[in-house]
């Protein structure tokens, strides 16, 4: 004669347990999407190449270039985190001998470690380094991706 299996019996959730389960999940969700921030100014590269990239923006009425960010073959780094108010955003990336891979005119500061650079006249006499900043139209949108490619010789 063969037995049979019997599944265990799990009693059905209370009315109470739902409604904990329901209102737990719903918390999570709501701390989840509270907790990500959304990408305002994105950079990404895809190079196969390390680059490192420094950004200049008009803040409180006054130019302002911070740097570096640090970004690996085919990744993408979120640089400016609020949404964009500045139709020009200005970037600057280099390899990591620290020659320059774009190809800018516009003319701002930077400094060999971490910084935050207010002013963008007279670098050398201030204590920085000029460097040349590529302008990026971000067509008055509030979100924008600059894709980092590679130049054709």
């Amino acid at each position: 004669m063969q037995r049979r299996r019997r599944d265990p019996i799990v009693p059905p959730l209370t009315t109470r347990a739902r409604l904990t389960a329901i209102a737990g999940a719903a918390l999570l969700l709501a701390f989840f999407s509270a907790g990500q921030a959304r990408a305002e100014f994105t950079v990404c590269n895809q190079t196969l190449d390390v680059v490192n990239l420094a950004v200049g923006q008009k803040v409180d009425d006054a130019d302002q270039t911070d740097g570096w960010w640090t970004i690996g073959a085919n990744q993408c780094v979120n640089v400016i985190r609020d949404e964009l108010t500045n139709r020009y955003i200005y970037i600057y990336a280099t390899d990591v001998f620290g020659h320059a891979i774009l190809a800018g005119s516009t003319d701002m500061c930077v400094e060999r470690r971490r910084f935050s650079i207010r002013g963008i006249d007279e670098c050398w006499q201030r204590g920085h380094i000029a460097a040349k900043f590529l302008e990026v139209d971000t067509q008055e949108q509030a979100r924008w991706t600059f894709f980092l490619t590679v130049s054709a010789p």
